[in-house]
């Protein structure tokens, strides 16, 4: 009868997981088409690329959702169990409160383990796949950045001069070993800037031991600078934030190739965030389902169900700020940003652990 039982609660459960994932997939599938479709207008498609590129670019989405689509999930299959008076029902064969609470908790715990081994991996290739697609019918193609192991490379338009800049190492808002060409709307090379190290924290940056290599007529001059001040369509924090776009990078990347991703220009601190995040989302899924548990098995009597509506989105947006506060703390340096990503998780696990004794007690 047990083994019964504890399969009943475990499909039911998935299987309102599934219906809900379904209707968040919808509403995503709707919301972001009319992006898409505004961004095509006026390009020669196919009205299905628009609703392709879409499909792709969901589910990742519902990967960031997944905590509130499993408090919510969790609320309604429990209000549905107790309102059937299975809840009752499994009490009498011995199914507390917390047993109830701790089988739906660890499979959404198992659950969130099984979206980053083995989704998540796929929902990055989808968005990678997304992104290099959408590129090609990007028409802003003056201006373009790219990290890769020989370092960074930048290519923008600067007062109709086409410029070339590349640096063999970022660190921080400093680049070391800066080379810039300066060319005409032909492409023909004006001017060659060699610089020791260049200071890009601002658009005007500010470049030291400067080579200048000026070119008229084919004849080359050359002349020394300490300083040297160039105005950029760039600074530190657009450039990074370029190239800050986790959601093409799966758990597992992450995971195995930390290392190599400093090497390529990632900010340490932003792949420490991104790592957190996500590992922190099995714990966060487990504890979703403790609040939801808290709030609707405190009781065997029926309720309104707007009132748990009204509970439920209210509970969704103040967790949805909290998390975004603690973010916002890491960013802004209050906090390590990798702590900010488990700030959250403890909150809320003080929070449910003081519940669920106290809906064990009913």
């Amino acid at each position: 009868m047990n083994s019964i039982l504890f399969n009943y609660l475990l499909s039911n459960f998935f299987k309102t997981i599934f219906k809900v994932i379904l209707l968040f997939y919808s509403f995503g599938i709707i919301l972001n088409l009319f992006e898409e479709i505004e961004f095509f207008k006026n390009l020669d498609t196919s009205i299905f690329v628009p609703i392709s590129l879409t499909a792709l670019y969901v589910p990742n989405f519902l990967i960031k959702l997944l905590p509130f689509i499993i408090f919510i999930s969790s609320m309604w299959f429990l209000w549905r169990l107790r309102d059937s008076k299975d809840l009752l029902t499994l009490k009498v064969f011995g199914y507390s409160n917390f047993k109830i609470f701790f089988i739906l908790a660890f499979a959404s715990f198992i659950f969130g383990w099984i979206i980053l081994f083995a989704i998540n991996p796929i929902t990055s290739s989808m968005v990678k796949y997304y992104e290099q697609t959408k590129s090609k019918y990007s028409r802003d193609v003056d201006h373009l950045i790219v990290v890769n192991k020989n370092g960074l490379w930048i290519k923008e338009n600067v007062n109709n001069i086409n410029r070339i800049i590349s640096a063999d190492e970022t660190k921080s808002n400093i680049l070391k070993n800066v080379s810039i060409f300066n060319l005409d709307k032909n492409y023909n090379l004006l001017q060659k800037i060699y610089a020791a190290t260049a200071d890009i924290s601002k658009n005007e940056w500010v470049l030291n031991n400067v080579t200048i290599n000026n070119f008229d007529d084919g004849i080359s001059k050359k002349v020394f600078e300490d300083k040297l001040k160039i105005q950029s369509n760039y600074d530190y924090v657009k450039i990074t934030s370029l190239y800050r776009n986790f959601d093409a990078m799966s758990f597992l990347d992450l995971l195995l190739n930390y290392k190599d991703l400093q090497m390529k220009g990632y900010n340490k601190t932003y792949l420490d965030q991104n790592l957190n995040s996500l590992l922190s989302l099995p714990f966060f899924l487990f504890l979703m389902t403790g609040l939801a548990a808290i709030l609707t098995m405190n009781t065997l009597k029926k309720s309104n169900n707007l009132t748990f509506v009204i509970v439920g989105l209210i509970t969704c947006v103040a967790v949805y700020y909290f998390k975004d506060l603690s973010l916002a703390l890491g960013q802004a340096n209050r906090i390590p940003l990798s702590l900010a990503a488990w700030v959250p998780v403890v909150a809320i696990g003080l929070f449910t652990s003081i519940g669920v004794l106290q809906i064990n007690e009913k």
